[in-house]
């Protein structure tokens, strides 16, 4: 089980504890996370492991047969996780693999319920983050050198002495807490990213924010790139059918798609939507009402 006894929470007695704070946070995610095919994008289970060769970098993703992979949406506790921390390193506040939170920080920052199904499913998202294991070439001084992990070291609940839960302590793997400790390897996201529902959307927004960024001409893919960067089982006839979808949509934050032939081969092409300074001021307030 992910929950473990105190004994059996290793990393603890060398690390300092990191309390999460509570209320307005900027939203920050990992580029590494946001670049590279490292989550199932599927709500059904996924077993099958993702093996992504691009060059000199290489993932291996394989999941826990009892679990399964850790998903996108699984992926917002290390959204959550990574904004923590920038914050508290930006205020001065000295940080932590080893985090104590609230299941309803992070189900609230994430623009989740939070009642009693809710933080079930976060116990099975960090289930699943937990029982997961990555190995990469990425960040490795020699791209031949594996480095595995998981996406959580170790997580438990935090009770008192009737049982009642009132907090949970999860250990952040060293390359995801060097990562995003690193100024030129986070981005602040659009907060509206967790409004989004499916898998194959979240996706196209986090590598549309980190190609695309704020850059007035935008950036463009070839959809068959796309499909081998998504990781995903579908066929790519399935995929590009997907991908029309979400265009004719337009349902990412802050971007505008379009698609493009250019010599015989289909591209996605994004560029930043121009920003309301009036709708941009409301977002602002509103956030500050939810924090």
């Amino acid at each position: 089980m992910a929950r473990l006894a105190s004994s059996r929470f290793a990393d603890r007695a060398q690390l300092d504890l990191f309390r999460s704070v509570p209320g307005d946070v900027a939203a920050r995610d990992a580029q590494d996370l946001m670049t590279w095919p490292f989550f199932s994008l599927a709500k059904s289970r996924r077993v099958t492991p993702i093996d992504f060769h691009m060059g000199p970098t290489w993932i291996s993703v394989e999941a826990d047969p009892e679990h399964g992979m850790a998903t996108i949406w699984d992926a917002d506790v290390l959204i959550w996780a990574a904004s923590q921390l920038v914050q508290a390193r930006d205020a001065g506040r000295p940080t932590s693999r080893l985090i104590a939170t609230t299941p309803h920080e992070i189900l609230a920052f994430t623009k989740r319920g939070t009642g009693k199904a809710s933080y079930d499913r976060l116990k099975a998202a960090l289930d699943r983050l937990q029982s997961t294991t990555v190995a990469t070439s990425i960040r490795q001084q020699h791209q031949r050198r594996r480095h595995r992990f998981s996406w959580i070291n170790e997580w438990r609940e935090l009770a008192d002495e009737r049982g009642r839960v009132f907090g949970i302590e999860l250990i952040l793997p060293d390359w995801f807490y060097a990562g995003v400790l690193d100024r030129g390897l986070v981005l602040t996201i659009d907060r509206a990213y967790f409004s989004l529902t499916g898998g194959l959307e979240r996706w196209l927004y986090r590598l549309v924010r980190k190609h695309g960024g704020r850059q007035s001409g935008g950036w463009s893919f070839d959809l068959a790139h796309l499909h081998l960067k998504s990781g995903v089982l579908s066929p790519r006839r399935r995929f590009a059918f997907e991908l029309r979808g979400i265009v004719q949509r337009q349902t990412l934050p802050g971007y505008r798609l379009s698609l493009e032939k250019a010599l015989g081969r289909e591209r996605l092409v994004f560029v930043p939507r121009p920003v309301d300074p009036i709708d941009a001021a409301m977002r602002r307030v509103r956030l500050t009402a939810c924090g």
